[in-house]
């Protein structure tokens, strides 16, 4: 029988202590319950219970003898272990490394790379690489490579993805492997998820980087292609994965070389990616596409949506939350049918049932303030895993254009696809790939098995002292979120910092309403403009006495919650709230409610007399440069200087600072000036950050709520990661209906609790509490996990086909964009030798006698691909003739292959003149020979001559054409390069479009007992060879209009 534990009763809110000591219930008898076979509940009326020190002690002594056989019989624990010898030649190394001067330092990355040169590996360095940048982030940032971080360098450069918790500095952990990698110049690539992390990650740790001599590139959204190719060429690029994604396929869309901007051939060395399982699992359904504009059907969306609004769930239609699926039924087809006077929704000609069951998923699935919001006029995506929004990302297949139609907006037009790739595709593309999160043990098995990827946990510098209470469930939603505002009050009351997080728009929006009735401060994160432009600032001071900030899961990544505050991120609001004004009169009203802001409660930092009197200083210097020199600042121009100005704190010394102030006599020093206030600032700021976080932890640190299980235990144990970090207390509780909407996806029914409460309770609004229902939610959220891994694995398995695809299609395009001119016509000539070569073989039989060949079909095929083109002499070529020819060559014992020609028939133009002509002729003359997926037979000699003759008359034709039209040599080039390129994008965008239907089409193969993945292949296999081949005939065609015939 479970008992509540000491802690559990201490967070219970003393507004409800008595209603659930009266009607919390304990099981006397067992109940079980049909929807969930897996154990049976057992519910009991509670007691007050108080375990004694003894009981207690006896239970943790226990639990830590399980914790420690554990370790000691898992792999990881012997991988880390192993890992420790590193550690021990890093630190005997770093006495050595100490004595060394900055110059000396500095020069070790030249001694690195020229030991390389000389045949030495990245193991041989490893540890002395290690050992240098730990001593260069100690003096640039003032922050020293705890044993465990080191660990956690040497799993990224073995290709491994590092579970660190949070707080345990993993951005400083990716300096360590991407110095080592960046030292053969190859490039490396650190991978964030989202801009405002790779510029604070490239500014700040590219210190580290700059000052050992590398070169740091940062990619940001609106950058030229000026700008990115450069950063690209750094030895070191910080970018997010969609940038770095859309850059990729914007450079296998280009139309020359120039237009390129990341490193090829070889763009791909190294990458370390940061929240690895965000990225590449809650990322991994969603395909980067870049469309273009296609059809006009705009019109037809609003008459949808008025349809979907008269069709009644239930009875016109069915729905299957699970997939976000659709199904019309009779009485709803023949509504819908009459609706748009229509005789078939599923008529080629015009097609409604699309447009129908798109309106329907809008009205269903897509829920405003849920998966988005609306703003100046447009539907914004909010991404479900991260709260934010993604103004730049649209749904495909039309959902988006119903959702607009919903929502009376304007419609965009509809788009097709003219590249796409997935997460899972990209990153597969990088020889060496490693990956750094908070969460990766749960989806250990899938990182290795769709990446090869082990997940290794590193151990934490101090040991966890959080405690994570156990999950309460409530049959009802009014009573989960009437426990949640309770137990937000009573941490309230204590002092304590509370975070809570919620899933979605309207439920942060519908517990900050409780909050304001019960007038209890807090500020709320979530997608809206007026709450997310403050997200940095809310999050930094999340761990402050008395806040309490409620958070979608905007606030799972990225910033710390530090207890006691963020004294960095507090000293930089100071200096704004003081210059800002100075600086600028565009400071815009930040909308913000100051009756419910907790910044009412939060303690104010006091500024010494000293810092006042440099900010006042520094205050009047920016107004009078303002005024005598004319200077006016934008807003957000004046918050980069001052953030410019932090920079240049933290990268000079003090006296150095002093220095710049006095010696300036000719302009006034702002940025210096500015740089001198905020230091003085920021230590009053520490000062005061340092005391209130120890008042905290005597609190018990933060403490955070869930309000609702996710589908996957790795994004609940992210929320429970922002509290306890570094060794800190704190504490975490989960709060679930079962009315949530994860239940109800899968089908979970929950009137049984409702009605078993009610009849025991007469409350349905109490807890249910015990490790029975624990681990049913439990079991249930594994089933969610298992679900939307196959989902995710039968999409790699998909894409794999097209993966391998477009890597042809890329590698082609590529080596026709970079390479010489003579490259180009190699391909041009390849093209023509296998439009040849096709329509032979679909005319010839290399077993039988050429009599029985299709020669007259033959010559009729070849005669029209080729057209003008040829040469006028072969045009009167007869079937006779030709069958006459072959027969004389197949009786010839011998052949000079350098002036072939069938005998009796017209000599190609002689062209092929040269040694480099004459070398071009004989590979194409080998590869006719060695091509094993023609047929053998004994006329198979014969076939291969027929191939060379019509692949010569072909090519010389054409190069004779050239020759005759009196173009410049270069001109043609480019025309030709250009011609390839365009005919090939044309083909393979429609490719594309006929594979994303093959997609979707295949499933219904499933009812005839054939697997849609290997129906999926075949036809897939056979649409890409269709488009090879009429890739080569249409550039044939573009040429011979290009050059005038």
């Amino acid at each position: 029988m479970a008992t509540a534990t000491s802690s559990s009763v201490f967070l219970l809110p003393p507004q409800l202590r008595g209603r659930r000591q009266s009607k919390s219930l304990r099981c006397t008898k067992t109940t079980s319950f049909p929807p969930l076979p897996l154990l049976p509940l057992t519910i009991r009326r509670r007691r007050r219970f108080f375990p004694s020190p003894f009981s207690l002690s006896l239970k943790e002594k226990i639990g830590g003898l399980r914790k420690t056989w554990s370790d000691l019989s898992s792999l990881n624990y012997w991988v880390v272990k192993d890992y420790h010898r590193l550690v021990s030649y890093v630190n005997a190394l770093e006495p050595y490394i100490q004595k060394l001067s900055d110059e000396q330092l500095t020069a070790k990355t030249g001694e690195f790379r020229q030991r390389l040169i000389q045949g030495a590996t990245l193991a041989d360095i490893q540890a002395e690489a290690f050992a240098v940048v730990r001593e260069a982030a100690k003096r640039k940032l003032g922050m020293r490579h705890f044993d465990v971080q080191i660990i956690g360098g040497a799993v990224l450069h073995d290709g491994s993805i590092a579970e660190m918790k949070t707080g345990e500095g993993k951005t400083l952990v990716s300096t360590l492997a991407a110095y080592l990698n960046a030292l053969s110049g190859e490039g490396v690539h650190v991978v964030t998820v989202n801009d405002y992390l790779a510029q604070r990650d490239a500014e700040w740790m590219g210190r580290v980087h700059r000052f050992l001599g590398l070169s740091v590139g940062l990619i940001q959204r609106g950058m030229t292609s000026e700008v990115r190719r450069s950063n690209y060429r750094c030895d070191i690029t910080y970018t997010n994965n969609s940038e770095l994604g859309f850059d990729y396929l914007r450079d296998n869309l280009s139309t020359s070389s120039e237009q390129l901007v990341m490193r090829w051939p070889k763009p791909f060395h190294f990458a370390i990616v940061d929240e690895v399982d965000s990225v590449l699992i809650d990322e991994g359904r969603n395909p980067l596409l870049i469309s273009g504009e296609a059809s006009k059907d705009a019109a037809r969306y609003p008459v949808a949506a008025k349809v979907a609004e008269l069709l009644i769930r239930g009875l016109h239609y069915n729905v299957e939350l699970k997939d976000n699926s659709v199904e019309l039924t009779e009485e709803g087809i023949v509504l819908a049918e009459m609706a748009l006077e229509t005789n078939d929704l599923w008529d080629e000609n015009d097609p409604w049932a699309r447009f129908v069951l798109n309106a329907l998923k809008a009205k269903e699935f897509y829920r405003r303030d849920v998966q988005y919001i609306v703003r100046n006029g447009k539907a914004l995506i909010i991404n479900e895993l991260t709260g934010r929004v993604e103004e730049k990302r649209r749904w495909s297949d039309g959902i988006h254009q119903a959702v607009e139609a919903k929502e009376g907006l304007k419609i965009q037009a509809d788009s097709v696809v003219v590249a796409q790739i997935t997460y899972q595709s990209l990153f597969k593309l990088y020889p060496k790939l490693s990956g750094m999160t908070g969460t990766a043990k749960t989806e250990e098995k899938e990182f290795f098995k769709m990446f090869q990827m082990p997940v290794i946990e590193v151990p934490t510098n101090m040991p966890n002292i959080r405690k994570d209470l156990p999950i309460q469930a409530f049959a009802t939603a009014r009573g989960k979120w009437e426990y949640v505002r309770a137990e937000i009050e009573y941490m309230f009351r204590l002092g304590r910092p509370v975070l809570v997080g919620t899933t979605s728009v309207e439920n942060s929006e519908h517990l900050s309403a409780l909050l304001r009735e019960r007038k209890i401060p807090h500020n709320v994160l979530n997608a809206r403009p007026k709450y997310a432009a403050r997200e940095a600032e809310i999050v930094a001071q999340a761990g402050r006495k008395h806040a309490i900030t409620l958070s979608t899961n905007m606030a799972g990544r990225g910033t710390d919650i530090i207890l006691g505050g963020n004294p960095k991120m507090l000293a930089k609001e100071i200096l704004e709230d003081t210059l800002l004004s100075s600086l600028t009169q565009n400071v815009p009203d930040v909308e913000i409610d100051a009756a419910t802001s907790s910044e009412k409660v939060l303690s104010k930092v006091k500024v010494g007399p000293a810092s006042l009197g440099l900010l006042a200083k520094t205050a009047l210097m920016s107004k009078y440069v303002c005024k005598s020199e004319g200077k006016r600042w934008t807003y957000d121009e004046a918050r980069n200087m001052i953030s410019e100005s932090i920079e240049l704190s933290q990268s000079t010394e003090s006296t150095e600072l002093q220095k710049l102030v006095n010696d300036q006599t000719e302009m006034y020093p702002l940025g210096p000036s500015i740089a001198l206030a905020y230091l003085s600032v920021l230590k009053e700021c520490e000062s005061h950050c340092y005391n209130e976080g120890l008042e905290v932890k005597r609190l018990g640190g933060l403490h955070v709520i869930g309000t609702s299980l996710h589908e996957s235990r790795r994004i609940d144990n992210q929320l429970r990661g922002r509290a306890g970090r570094q060794g800190d207390p704190g504490s975490t509780r989960f709060m679930v209906s079962l009315q949530d909407e994860m239940f109800q996806k899968f089908n979970f029914d929950t009137e049984w609790a409702v009605k078993l409460i009610s009849r025991i309770t007469n409350d349905e609004d109490i807890p249910i509490e015990g490790h029975a229902v624990v681990k049913q939610l439990l079991s249930l959220q594994i089933n969610a996990e298992k679900y939307f891994f196959n989902i995710r694995k039968s999409l790699v398995e998909f894409d794999e086909v097209l993966e391998v695809q477009r890597k042809h299609v890329y590698e082609l395009r590529q080596l026709i964009l970079t390479g010489d001119s003579d490259s180009c016509s190699q391909h041009i000539f390849q093209y023509m030798q296998a439009v040849a070569d096709e329509i032979i073989f679909k005319n010839v039989d290399p077993a039988k006698h050429p009599s029985s060949w299709s020669l007259g079909k033959l010559l009729k095929e070849f005669n029209g691909i080729s057209g003008k083109l040829l040469n006028d002499s072969f045009s009167g070529v007869t079937e006779e003739q030709l069958l006459q020819s072959l027969t004389q060559v197949h009786g010839l014992s011998s052949i000079e292959i350098d002036e072939f020609h069938l005998p009796s028939l017209p000599k190609p133009p002689n062209t092929f003149r040269g040694i480099r002509m004459k070398s071009s002729s004989l590979k194409r003359w080998l590869t006719i020979c060695s091509d094993d997926s023609v047929k053998d037979g004994k006329f198979r000699p014969t076939t291969n001559l027929l191939c060379k003759y019509l692949g010569d008359f072909l090519i010389a034709s054409y190069l004779d054409v050239i020759q005759e039209s009196g173009y410049d040599s270069a001109y043609v080039k480019e025309i030709e390069r250009a011609v390839l390129v365009k005919t090939l994008d044309c083909f393979w965008r429609d490719h594309l479009v006929n594979m994303n239907r093959l997609s979707s089409a295949v499933n219904v193969r499933s009812f005839g007992h054939r697997n849609p993945l290997e129906e999926y292949k075949i036809d897939g296999c056979r649409f890409f060879i269709s488009m090879l081949s009429a890739t080569r005939r249409r550039e044939r065609i573009a040429l011979r209009n290009y050059l005038g015939k």
